[in-house]
């Protein structure tokens, strides 16, 4: 199996185990809680990511057995680790989304985008937040994918 088609078929399946577990998986408590100051928050975090990270695995599996890739699991098992740590970051940086800094608490990833000038976006768009949080974490699924490729076929 190359690694083209290695790289493409993990990343259509982490992609999608992504939206399930972000979506569907996590539970209202954990995404409400996950954000929040101390332990409350760390283990609200640490349950949606593994949940997160399990239904990542499956689909890897999924896809891995269905599709005859042949993925060296050594790999995936970094690229699982990179996905579920990238995660956990994002979904610390400081509580929910918010469109004005000026007004309201604002998490880490949201004050930096105002720094590099995405503060109209932000403030125009009430999903800006929430995109930019995606983004983030599709960005580091494509690397994830690309360590998954990188470690070949056994």
């Amino acid at each position: 199996m190359n690694r083209a088609t290695q790289f493409s078929a993990a990343y259509a399946a982490l992609t999608a185990a992504h939206e399930v577990a972000d979506h569907i998986v996590q539970v209202d408590r954990d995404a409400v809680a996950k954000g929040r100051h101390g332990a409350e928050g760390r283990v609200a975090c640490l349950r949606h990511v593994g949940s997160y990270t399990l239904t990542q695995a499956l689909a890897l599996a999924a896809a891995d057995r269905g599709l005859g890739l042949r993925l060296n699991w050594r790999w995936a098992a970094g690229a699982l680790f990179l996905s579920a740590a990238t995660h956990y970051a994002a979904d610390r940086s400081g509580g929910r989304w918010a469109e004005d800094p000026e007004t309201q608490p604002t998490t880490r990833m949201v004050r930096a985008a105002h720094r590099a000038g995405k503060g109209g976006w932000l403030t125009r768009d009430p999903q800006a937040g929430y995109r930019i949080d995606q983004a983030w974490h599709k960005g580091w699924i494509a690397i994830a994918a690309g360590i998954v490729a990188a470690g070949g076929g056994r």
